[in-house]
């Protein structure tokens, strides 16, 4: 610039920050907002002289209040790496401010390690990194106006802006299909997930937090790490649940190809923080994250950037495939006693990550009630009356319309024999916006009753039903054209591997971050 640099340092002097050995050289780095400037021991942030739609720098003051803001809530994450800000001046003329950080060592970045790191060396690191944050977190300001910015609506809100501003990179920059499908995806989650979000500001787990959690800005050194970086420049986007800012790492970490890591990252904030996020939210947000991103992506294209094209259009089709995981579903697994239908909903449950609710365990009363039924022997008696039944199904639908309205996706296990059960559960899906599929177990009479009369001798089972009222309900059961059949009578692995297909889901998803 031809220019100087003044230092004015903020607050009282901080203690030099640990690094192995001292890094020399100049470098420069630019990213859609601001030049960083690489020069000894020190970094210097300048914010670049734009306005967008959610952020101003355009005129000094704007920059000078963003570097100010900028020290100060960074320096809860990072207190001896940022050191103040700085006058640009020239022949005695402040033309701007910049920050002035410590320069830390680029090859303890964690994205250096995910992309060039032994695997162990990153989950390790990780776990600080996990530990840190989740620290942080439950020191963090919350309030009802932070809280705010959690809600479904406020979600929506800020999401609808990004769509706006992601307009002109439709067509030549994303591809249409794809960015469409996130927009409806978002969009969808959100308008039959309210009561998750509420309950999420109810459990307290909305704060000031992070914001722009990269792994670009994670420094992991001998003492720990140093999270750089935060949004600053509008509250509202750093204000959030807590699971947006782990699925901010959790994205960017997968998006650098170290998917174990991101994995671990998530089970180890869980731990730390001792509470776990539903495993759609978390997809949900990793999907939101990557939106974000995309967006930044393609203003740096539009500013020159070579890659961004290709990188903004991955990101994308990262946010589309963990908007598929976010889905939350609902399963009817049925068919007559012994058909296999609960064998086929438990190993269900286990791989979608659902929640399995059975019939006869609430038949017999093992779901709040302290004594079980005897066995039933004789159809339409009993719990097998046409009341009986109904109030099993207002049940099973009741308690499955609490989960998915929490973001939880449920297999209900029952025989499903009458049609009106069967519309129940499909206006529950339609009610809940849930994802629906149906399923009817098949077997030859002779496995059926085989398997009916093996599981009341070992009396290990919570069905009730004998081989009579087997057959009872075989000749009752209604049409199920809207199902899928399945039989039973193969290997465990192959039947699962079929209803897997069916739902849409494959063996390798989901990828449950648990």
């Amino acid at each position: 610039m031809g220019g100087q640099v003044e230092a004015w340092i903020l607050g009282d002097a901080r203690p030099a920050c640990p690094m192995t050995g001292s890094p020399a050289g100049s470098a420069v780095r630019e990213t859609h907002l601001s030049i960083l400037l690489f020069l000894g021991e020190r970094v210097f942030k300048l914010h670049k002289p734009l306005r967008f739609d959610f952020a101003d720098f355009s005129t000094l003051s704007s920059r000078v209040e963003a570097c100010r803001r900028e020290v100060d809530l960074n320096r809860r994450l990072a207190p001896d790496v940022y050191l103040g800000v700085a006058d640009v001046t020239m022949e005695g003329e402040t033309l701007d401010q910049v920050v002035v950080m410590r320069r830390l060592p680029a090859e303890r970045s964690l994205a250096h390690l995910a992309c060039s790191g032994p695997e162990a060396v990153v989950v390790a690191e990780v776990k600080k990194v996990a530990r840190a944050l989740a620290d942080f977190h439950a020191r963090a300001e919350r309030s009802a106006e932070i809280s705010a910015c959690a809600s479904a609506q406020g979600i929506a809100d800020q999401f609808e802006k990004n769509v706006l501003a992601m307009a002109p990179f439709v067509g030549p920059v994303l591809d249409r299909d794809v960015h469409a499908a996130v927009v409806s995806g978002v969009r969808r989650y959100l308008a039959g997930r309210a009561s998750l979000f509420s309950a999420r500001i109810a459990l307290g787990q909305i704060c000031d937090g992070h914001g722009d959690l990269q792994a670009d800005d994670i420094y992991c050194l001998d003492d720990g790490p140093r999270i750089l970086d935060c949004l600053e420049f509008d509250d509202r986007l750093r204000y959030g649940d807590v699971a947006a800012d782990v699925a901010f790492l959790a994205m960017d970490l997968e998006r650098l190809g170290a998917e174990a890591p991101a994995t671990q990252f998530v089970r180890d904030y869980e731990e730390a923080a001792g509470a776990l996020s539903p495993r759609s939210l978390l997809h949900f947000y990793i999907a939101l994250r990557a939106y974000v991103r995309t967006k930044v992506t393609c203003i740096r294209h539009g500013q020159g950037d070579p890659g961004a094209a290709d990188q903004a259009a991955r990101l994308l089709k990262l946010a589309e495939v963990h908007l598929e995981r976010a889905r939350v579903r609902l399963v009817l697994v049925g068919g007559v006693p012994g058909s296999g239908k609960s064998t086929l909903a438990t190993v269900l449950g286990d791989a979608l990550g659902a929640t399995v609710l059975r019939s006869d365990e609430r038949r017999r009363g093992r779901s709040g009630q302290k004594e079980a039924r005897p066995p039933a022997r004789t159809f339409a008696r009993g719990p097998y009356t046409p009341l009986g039944k109904q109030e099993v199904y207002d049940d099973l639908i009741e308690t499955a319309r609490a989960h998915l309205a929490l973001g939880e996706s449920v297999v209900l296990d029952a025989s499903w024999i009458d049609e009106s059960h069967r519309r129940m559960a499909r206006r529950l899906a339609t009610e809940s916006i849930a994802d629906l599929t149906e399923l009817h177990c098949t077997a030859p009479p002779a496995v059926v009753e085989r398997r009916i009369a093996l599981r009341l001798r070992n009396g290990d089972d919570a069905s009730e039903a004998s081989v009579e009222i087997g057959r009872a309900m075989a000749r009752t059961e209604a049409p199920w054209p809207s199902a899928a059949d399945v039989d039973t009578t193969r290997p465990l692995g192959v039947v699962l591997d079929e209803a897997l297909k069916l739902i849409g889901v494959g063996l390798d998803h989901p990828e449950d971050r648990s």
